[in-house]
């Protein structure tokens, strides 16, 4: 994409009502307006939040705002460009429960309150192959997220990285989460019996999976409880 489209998306963003781009002095200072206040001031309700850490384009958020109208969700991701596309079609569609957020993952915990949030989905993350700890399955990103995640939070992540996924399995394990479910071939394994709500969530699918699948990779998904 050409500088100038980013340009244009950028301001865009600067006018939608569901996109927040933290300034350094609102990070520094913890002066985010909304931390701890996401469902009182910005959903206007007291459903449960669901977060897309690394959301890029935000298919997944607004493709579960749609099939979940009782559930509030928030795309995060560093890239103003790819958040635009979620949070025009998300107001396009009048999807009022989608939000997005634009911030590094790191700082996480300026933006939401101990126990604010109900689900996390890690959908495609960077594998980073060479840095473990950089992986958001890491103890330094599981430990942030328990301390937003309510008692009994769920993590969600679906990969089609072979590395990033047997390292999550390993985390799991090592550190005593509870495993909730894992199909290390999701769509050779998925379950006749599940609902059909479930099945359509399980095939929105981004732009790396599309990407990934037409090139025979296939795609993996786990759902843990981190020990309390």
């Amino acid at each position: 994409m050409g500088s100038k489209n980013k340009l244009k998306r950028f301001k865009e963003n600067e006018t939608f009502n569901n996109v927040f781009q933290p300034t350094r002095e609102e990070v520094v200072g913890n002066l985010f307006p909304l931390r701890g206040k996401w469902n009182t001031d910005f959903f206007k309700n007291e459903n449960p939040i669901v977060l897309e850490l690394g959301c890029g384009k935000g298919e997944y958020a607004v493709g579960m705002g749609r099939h979940y109208p009782d559930k509030n969700f928030i795309g995060v991701d560093l890239k103003g460009n790819r958040i635009y596309i979620g949070a025009k079609e998300a107001l396009e569609t009048n999807l009022k429960n989608v939000a997005f957020l634009r911030t590094r993952i790191d700082f996480i915990l300026d933006y939401f309150e101990v126990g604010e949030v109900d689900e996390i989905w890690l959908t495609f993350s960077d594998p980073q192959p060479q840095k473990a700890r950089k992986r958001l399955s890491s103890p330094i990103f599981t430990a942030r997220y328990k301390q937003i995640l309510k008692p009994g939070g769920i993590i969600h992540m679906k990969t089609d990285s072979d590395v990033l996924f047997d390292y999550t399995l390993e985390q799991i394990e090592e550190h005593g989460h509870e495993m909730l479910a894992c199909y290390p071939d999701l769509y050779a394994n998925l379950p006749q019996d599940l609902d059909q709500q479930t099945k359509e969530i399980f095939h929105i699918k981004t732009y790396y999976e599309e990407f990934f699948s037409k090139r025979g990779h296939v795609i993996k998904y786990c759902k843990f409880r981190l020990a309390q």
